[in-house]
């Protein structure tokens, strides 16, 4: 096993309830944060983000 492989490897037996609660809520938020960007971002929106590209700068509203 090299260095690099000893690096990441990860003892699944060893980990805590803790542990496990972590990683589960840390999946979930990658999740929701990419599910999020997606919609946010996907290409058919482009016209109401340029609408409001530069709202924070209007000091009118």
């Amino acid at each position: 096993m090299s260095n690099l492989e000893r690096y990441f490897s990860t003892d699944w037996a060893a980990m805590t309830a803790q542990d496990w609660a972590g990683l589960i809520v840390t999946i979930i938020v990658f999740l929701g944060i990419v599910i999020t960007f997606s919609l946010a971002l996907r290409p058919s929106k482009r016209k109401e983000m340029e609408e409001q590209k530069y709202k924070i700068l209007d000091d009118e509203d």
